[in-house]
């Protein structure tokens, strides 16, 4: 802004004074027009072509003139106003619209004495680059803005838990009904149960859905860098920490749900921290001692038995006692078996999807997969069929193409190039029922349960076998 004097417009005392004429001349020579406005806004100069823009052949006419009478749509007034500049602007004259710039004019004392507009360009396409590149920038921001909300967004609904079962349908009344509250919620289940999935839906149909949900997992993070992922560091808090500081989970997951995976995993000093933001409401980041205030809702989960943990002194009970307010244990495959053709169909479609071709179980495949006890559960049941697709060719897989998967240890023995197929399944079979019995230690309901035979049935075929150990 210039700081002058009406009278020192044109008289260069020095160098400051040389700079502001000589960036006056410049502006007034190569803008569209120039008006100058006293403290009442009255028109103490202004350029021929200014002038003669709004009808003013001779400026002297203008002179002394309220600014809007000369300049209908001038904001001038408003620079007087507030002190402050406009430093770039749309005005609408009667033949085009002009791009302008507005300045206060204040003397040596401060005083603000008068304002000055410059009247850049007299077509708006003239700023087409700079509008056209400011767009774009906007459109990447909105875009990279767009592909972060997506990441911290629910991946599942309840539509992707598969499965019709009693027990999965008791499961999702659950969870429907603890997304609609905002205490913290324990999922228990074996690895593979669906843990993660059931953590998105609850998320998807709370009040929450709108804000992210972050997601930690405690087995995945060295112990010595928990502290700054979950409550967040400042500038320099330890060695090797960003020089602007880091944003903890936290903070990002602030309005939504912090899904914290494996919380068995956490370690004790961090378990003391956790249960003041439950507290609370409230955390202090790594390095850092101002507080600030936490509108997070909890989801934990874990596969190891947290009772024992407790009582070994390894995970605190009060923390337990505020994390088990809605708890939710889902239940291994093995105890939701009617699922499991549904499962798998689900599964190879997308299998299928991704480039694996489309394929079928026989009734047979459908019939072992059942037999067996799942200790990965839906997650092994995964990575079985994605095996079996890569591995065959046959658009319908059949138990054989299965069982060298299930039973590794049991499959048929092809030393002898002179063995029939037929003998080297009843290998395989003799195997498997070898496997079933020590599994079972011998006993033939537990056996035959495994195996998915009637009991009489697998009495025959150990008598066939001549099979010992059997009891």
């Amino acid at each position: 802004m210039f700081d002058l004097h009406p009278n020192q417009l044109t008289d260069g005392h020095n160098e400051r004074q040389l700079a502001l004429q000589s960036l006056f001349r410049t502006l007034e020579d190569h803008s569209e027009g120039t008006v100058i406005v006293d403290e009442q806004c009255k028109i103490v100069w202004i350029n021929a072509r200014y002038a003669d823009r709004f009808g003013f052949k001779d400026p002297a006419n203008a002179i002394g003139k309220a600014v809007e009478e000369v300049i209908p749509n001038s904001q001038l007034r408003d620079v007087l106003k507030t002190g402050q500049p406009i430093l770039l602007d749309l005005m609408d004259t009667p033949d085009r619209t002009l791009v302008v710039t507005r300045l206060p004019l204040k003397d040596p004392q401060g005083k603000l004495i008068g304002a000055i507009g410059f009247a850049l360009f007299d077509e708006i396409q003239s700023l087409a680059p700079l509008v056209a590149k400011f767009s774009s920038l906007q459109k990447e921001l909105a875009v990279a803005h767009e592909s972060l909300a997506q990441a911290r967004r629910a991946k599942y609904s309840f539509g992707h838990f598969i499965g019709e079962c009693d027990a999965v349908l008791e499961l999702k009344r659950q969870a429907l009904r603890a997304a609609q509250r905002d205490a913290p919620i324990l999922l228990l289940g074996e690895t593979g149960t669906g843990k993660e999935i059931l953590a998105h839906a609850i998320h998807a149909a709370s009040p929450r859905a709108h804000k992210p949900l972050v997601t930690l997992n405690m087995a995945a993070i060295p112990e010595t860098l928990l502290e700054a992922e979950l409550f967040g560091a400042s500038a320099g808090a330890y060695t090797g920490a960003d020089k602007k500081g880091r944003i903890g989970k936290f903070q990002l997951a602030h309005g939504g749900t912090l899904f914290l995976d494996e919380i068995g995993d956490m370690p004790p000093a961090l378990q003391v921290k956790l249960l003041r933001v439950l507290q609370d409401k409230e955390f202090e980041a790594l390095g850092s001692n101002q507080v600030q205030r936490s509108d997070v809702r909890i989801i934990a989960a874990t596969s190891a038995p947290l009772t024992k943990l407790i009582a070994e002194g390894q995970f605190r009970a009060d923390l337990f006692y505020r994390l088990n307010v809605l708890t939710i244990e889902l239940p291994p495959l093995r105890a939701r078996l009617p699922d499991l053709t549904l499962l798998a169909e689900s599964m190879m479609n997308k299998l299928a999807a991704s480039g694996l071709g489309q394929h079928h179980l026989a009734p047979c495949a459908i019939a072992l997969l059942s037999q067996y006890h799942w200790p990965g559960n839906v997650r092994e049941l995964h990575n079985i069929l994605e095996r079996a697709l890569m591995l065959s060719d046959k658009a319908l897989l059949e138990a054989d193409d299965i069982a060298p998967l299930l039973y590794p240890s049991a499959q048929p023995n092809h030393s002898s190039s002179t063995q029939s197929h037929a003998e080297s399944m009843q290998a395989f079979e003799q195997q498997l029922i070898n496997e079933a019995l020590k599994n079972g230690k011998g006993h033939i309901p537990t056996a035959a349960k495994q195996l998915g035979l009637a009991r009489a049935t697998l009495y025959k075929k150990i008598a066939n076998f001549k099979l010992e150990g059997a009891g």
